[in-house]
């Protein structure tokens, strides 16, 4: 694997994206053109149907093509050097950022809930975490909701997750965890080099549909509207142009609040038959947008996927508020996931302090305002819309 070396990259170009990242400068230029980029996922709906559907021009900014990136170190990169001024991380990634690389990135809104499963080959035997024990599981990355859901779950078996080549024996309460592009998951494990993987759609949609594999489970009936990706600004472009990140806001959560009532619409805007903001099918995007349905992954399905069928929730959602609740949950579990390099510095952070520090949600409370309050979004308890609590189970 050469995951080591693309960390020294990583660190080499987080050093010189520092100086970029704080300097004025470095925006001053271009804060009137925003220049989003994103991973070909439906992690990034929000930020493409904005584009899509002309919501950016609408607030008046000037806006480039969004330009697709394959892997979280590319996207991470290309933003510390200033090339996108607007991404979609998965959440431990700028926590990562922040605290250990010392990046002043801002987590602004929420991008999308859920959208994220375990995925596995139909002729593995797996049907629970329990059966995941001597296997090879692929995650998308070691900053991932993707590898902390999959160690809480194995943990939660009694298994032990552990970092080693492929070719290395496991003992029985074993599991090997290693990192893949996304894209590579569904071929891997085709030719068995994996035995399974959990990960952002398309990808779980295309596992099922296009090589028979199962969903063992979705990652929002594990996690109740979990936080996956989320929207993320340079603090300085933050301070020195507010009025732009508060337009971008509002775009992002208009397309929010338009994603959950027109989830069929998107799948054929986003599709490669559509805009071909991702290289999808219309009929595979259809799937992850309204392929949630009890009879199929409920009760008697092998494996049951949906074990929380009272949850009430969708295969992925759209909700902007960054609750500090699921920040604060997320800092500790990472603490106790196992991950490539060095991890210290978790252990250093006060919990409350810290999810104060990386989420900046005024300009979400005034976007979601805009569009008529977070009662208008699923999943919100309209008795107490700012604040809720973590509900996992396996």
């Amino acid at each position: 694997m050469n995951t080591a070396i693309s960390r020294r990259n990583f660190l080499k170009t987080a050093a010189l994206g520092l100086t970029a990242l704080s300097s004025k400068k470095a925006f001053s230029a271009n804060t009137e053109t925003l220049r989003i980029g994103y991973l070909p996922i439906t992690d990034a709906a929000p930020l493409l149907i904005a584009h899509a559907n002309g919501y950016y021009q609408e607030e008046g900014l000037k806006v480039e093509k969004p330009i697709s990136v394959r892997t979280w170190s590319n996207l991470s990169e290309a933003f510390l050097t200033g090339k996108f001024n607007v991404v979609h991380f998965l959440l431990p990634i700028p926590i990562w950022m922040r605290f250990n690389t010392k990046a002043p990135v801002k987590v602004l809104a929420w991008d999308h809930t859920n959208g994220s499963a375990i995925t596995v080959r139909a002729d593995a035997g797996i049907n629970s975490f329990a059966d995941l024990k001597g296997r090879q599981i692929a995650v998308p990355y070691w900053y991932s909701m993707h590898n902390v859901i999959l160690q809480m779950g194995l943990r939660k078996a009694g298994l032990k997750p552990v970092i080693r080549p492929q070719t290395s024996p496991l003992k029985d309460n074993e599991s090997n965890i290693f990192v893949l592009p996304p894209p590579d998951m569904p071929v891997a494990l085709t030719g068995k080099k994996i035995d399974g993987y959990i990960v952002a759609e398309p990808f779980n949609a295309i596992g099922e549909m296009k090589i028979s594999a199962k969903i063992m489970r979705f990652s929002g009936d594990i996690w109740k509207n979990h936080p996956c990706c989320v929207i993320v600004m340079n603090e300085s472009l933050i301070r020195s142009d507010p009025v732009f990140v508060q337009k971008v806001v509002n775009s992002i959560v208009r397309a929010q609040l338009w994603l959950s009532h027109n989830r069929a619409a998107a799948a054929k805007i986003l599709s490669r038959n559509g805009k071909g903001y991702l290289p999808t099918e219309e009929e595979v995007l259809q799937r992850v947008f309204t392929g949630y349905e009890i009879s199929k992954y409920g009760p008697g399905a092998s494996p049951q996927a949906i074990r929380h069928p009272d949850w009430n929730i969708a295969r992925i959602g759209f909700q902007p508020y960054p609750y500090p609740s699921a920040t604060r949950f997320i800092i500790n579990e990472m603490r106790q996931t196992l991950m490539e390099g060095d991890t210290a510095f978790l252990n250093k952070l006060d919990i409350d302090s810290a999810a104060k520090e990386l989420v900046d949600d005024r300009f979400v409370k005034q976007a979601i305002s805009a569009v008529g309050g977070l009662e208008k979004f699923e999943s919100v308890n309209i008795e107490q819309p700012w604040d809720r609590e973590e509900i996992i189970e396996f």
